[in-house]
């Protein structure tokens, strides 16, 4: 069988953002106990399995998906919490909105990570990797989050770029550099190798991209099957895939976490007079969206957060203004005021007809 053209061309600047250690993360900032200790979310149950684990964990050789009895035995001083979904769901939705203001081309893989294409972005002067660094610098100035970045021409070389300088870091692999970064490459590094797959490579003799350049998809179909054309193409630095952009933008928001909590709806007022040209701002990047509601959110000092909405065609002030006061009543629980720590304003869309949606066309570019 003949090998796979290797076609040079770069046409891509991508962007692969993952998030350190998310919901880990999560917990140690809005618990401050939890920072300097070995923590880990996931249940603690005999069967239970961990989502994530911070760094300190990890030392000691936790990991995600590990079962929490023998995260507990590498680490006896672990602490495992339970998590907390619609927080991280809350935090990674602030994210998204984050991605946005940069490109609308956003292939979310979860929760905490996700792609972008910013071949075409004006922003910082087109430039890829100063548009990483921007939005690490907005995650964390904006959540007190620290987020790794990786750059390249393609969605393969940005991912694992993305886990070279973690945590709190970023990698950019250059169009001429791709060559030489691929080749260093274990297979244990390519996503779809597995343990298994890797063990038997290696009883193949394959260790690195190396060994599989020098070799063929012939070679390779015996040992991984269909992966062997892939597995062959990406060895050498090479990967078509488009990002998967099919989600619509539902919403639009703005929101900041105040160093002191606030009790009054003057407060509240003075932070939205704040927010609201941000706000307007962003709106005005987003086209073909037609506002359908208008809304407030308010979280409090427990932790605890409610959302008021109505029916608005455009971003009126007013509205905001008339859904405060009752925002703010919800801050009395149980005849207590709580304070509030977070203020934000939502905007709602209409769907877009499927015709509608933005096609992703592949562009040209020069270097990153």
């Amino acid at each position: 069988m003949k090998k796979v053209p290797l076609n040079k061309a770069v046409t891509k600047k991508i962007i692969h953002i993952d998030m350190d250690c998310f919901y880990a993360a999560v917990e140690m900032r809005d618990f401050p106990q939890y920072r300097d200790i070995p923590l880990a979310v996931g249940g603690d149950g005999p069967r239970s399995v961990l989502c994530t684990c911070n760094y300190q964990a990890r030392k000691f050789g936790v990991r995600s998906a590990m079962s929490a009895i023998k995260a507990k035995q590498l680490c006896p001083d672990l602490t495992i919490v339970h998590g907390r979904m619609a927080v991280y769901k809350e935090v990674s939705n602030h994210i998204r909105e984050i991605f946005s203001r940069y490109t609308d081309l956003i292939e979310p893989l979860s929760l905490d990570e996700a792609f972008l294409d910013v071949t075409d972005s004006n922003q910082c002067q087109g430039s890829a990797t100063l548009i990483a660094e921007k939005i690490r610098a907005d995650i964390f100035n904006e959540l007190n989050l620290t987020a790794s970045a990786g750059i390249a021409p393609n969605k393969f070389i940005a991912k694992i770029a993305s886990d070279e300088n973690k945590p709190n870091g970023q990698c950019v692999i250059s169009p001429e550099k791709v060559t030489d970064f691929v080749a260093h490459l274990s297979l244990k590094k390519i996503p779809g190798i597995g343990p298994k797959t890797f063990q038997k490579l290696q009883s193949f003799g394959f260790s690195s991209c190396a060994d599989i350049r020098a070799s063929s998809i012939a070679n390779l179909i015996p040992i991984v099957g269909k992966f062997a054309a892939s597995l062959y193409q990406k060895s050498h630095g090479i990967d078509h895939r488009e990002l998967e952009v099919s989600r619509q933008r539902k919403s639009l928001a703005i929101e900041t976490t105040l160093a002191t909590d606030i009790y009054t709806e003057d407060q509240c007022l003075a932070v939205i007079d704040k927010l609201l040209p941000k706000l307007l701002e962003r709106l005005a990047k987003v086209k073909d969206l037609k506002i359908v509601k208008q809304g407030i959110k308010l979280k409090f000092n427990d932790f605890n957060q409610t959302t008021v909405e109505q029916q608005s065609l455009s971003a009126e002030p007013t509205v905001f203004n008339d859904l405060l006061p009752k925002a703010h009543a919800r801050a009395t629980k149980e005849g207590k005021q709580r304070g509030i720590r977070l203020v934000g304003l939502t905007l709602g869309f209409a769907e877009l007809p499927l015709e509608n949606e933005g096609n992703n066309k592949q562009l040209s570019l020069p270097s990153l």
